[in-house]
């Protein structure tokens, strides 16, 4: 009976689990914040190459060696789709969305597939003369 009522050794076990939660919260995080950064850089892309697409007026070579620029830049490789091509008259809108497959990992057992997606919008700048 007196065993039982031995409390020595009790905060050891608690500071072992306490760790090891403390621990399994950073691999996640470690995991998991690229993906984020992920995100940022691809809508950063998006409002970039259709900020350019605005100024230029038209969306075809131009807005292709932008993109491309912005692949080398940031590494990504997205999916861009467009709402139209060609020029685009004054004040008409326009929008771009990417999407980028990228693959989440938990450690080295849990890795699946995520799709991220940036959309933009955009008004053409230029005025052309028919």
């Amino acid at each position: 009976m007196n065993i039982l009522k031995n409390k020595k050794g009790e905060g050891y076990i608690d500071i072992v689990i306490v760790v090891f939660v403390v621990m399994l919260m950073i691999a996640l995080t470690t995991s998991v914040l690229p993906i984020f950064i992920k995100k940022a850089k691809l809508d950063t892309f998006a409002d970039e190459v259709v900020r350019y697409a605005e100024i230029e007026g038209r969306i075809g070579t131009q807005t292709k060696v932008k993109i491309n620029q912005m692949k080398n830049d940031t590494g990504l490789n997205p999916t861009a789709k467009w709402s139209t091509t060609g020029t685009i008259q004054l004040n008409n809108e326009f929008s771009l969305e990417l999407t980028l497959e990228t693959d989440i990992g938990f450690f080295s057992f849990g890795s699946f597939p995520i799709i991220l997606t940036s959309k933009a919008t955009g008004r053409s700048e230029v005025y052309w003369k028919d």
